[in-house]
């Protein structure tokens, strides 16, 4: 019987996830870099981290490491070569949410915001963030500049805090929801690519939702917000794709959670 396959670490979501050659005629079938491939083109070619920290990071084996990069070079030398459209999509990981002490970075943007907001979470406390400006939900995941973080005790709003964002952009502010153990997402417009990052992190979205971001949260808490389950936002162009159609919204995935921490 072969072994399980071990969930391999990753810091955060790719912030972008397809590429396409810019003098390509026809219409190719693109070539698949799973996330944790990914993860290790990033470490070891863009960090300058050696195999051996690589598999530290990743928290799994030298070896593992090693076949994980051949095959990511591999598949970039192919779109080199042969000019194929490149898609990151899909593998066997978990995202950190930087509050476990493997985090490996000391400057780890996720760590910095669970130990400013750092909030005791119970059994029974939903937590739900909401981009924010001014009082309302602010339309476009990919630039809000805060988020409303709102806990939830037995159908109370219990506490409620503005976060600031620092700059943060689609990807990393999935991250940073994940990192403020967020459950639940109220937004505007959202992206393909956004929604796939946040269903790797564990995150109910609810989007195409506007008006005041107070309303939004108690109206979702007696079951009565009303939002579109297949937004799209126009900007995101070549991530359309809604997240059910690759799978990332499995909870039988590790990326779901952590070993140890589900």
């Amino acid at each position: 019987m072969p072994r399980p396959t071990k969930c391999r670490k990753v810091c955060h979501f790719p912030r972008v996830l397809e590429f396409f050659p810019s003098q390509g005629k026809e219409p190719n079938v693109p070539v698949i870099l799973t996330v944790d491939e990914y993860e290790t083109i990033r470490l070891i070619d863009k960090e300058g981290l050696s195999q051996e920290q690589c598999c530290e990071f990743m928290q799994i084996a030298r070896t593992t490491v090693q076949r994980i990069y051949e095959n990511a070079r591999k598949k970039l030398a192919v779109v080199l070569v042969d000019g194929l459209p490149l898609r990151i999509e899909g593998g066997d990981f978990w995202l950190c949410d930087g509050q476990t002490t493997h985090c490996g970075h000391d400057k780890c943007f996720k760590h910095q915001y669970h130990q400013k907001y750092k909030k005791p979470k119970g059994e029974f406390i939903m937590r739900v963030a909401v981009t924010y400006e001014n009082g309302q939900i602010f339309q476009h995941f990919g630039h809000t500049e805060q988020f409303k973080v709102y806990d939830i005790t037995d159908g109370v709003i219990t506490a409620s805090e503005i976060v600031d964002t620092n700059g943060s952009g689609h990807g990393a502010l999935a991250g940073v929801l994940h990192a403020l153990q967020v459950d639940a997402l109220i937004c505007g417009g959202i992206g393909g690519g956004a929604q796939m990052a946040l269903a790797a992190a564990g995150i109910q979205l609810y989007g195409g939702v506007s008006g005041e971001a107070d309303k939004a949260v108690k109206a979702l808490v007696s079951g009565h917000l009303e939002f579109n389950p297949n937004i799209q936002c126009n900007h995101h162009h070549g991530q359309e794709q809604a997240c059910g159609e690759h799978g990332c919204g499995d909870k039988n995935h590790c990326h779901e959670l952590p070993p140890n921490q589900g």
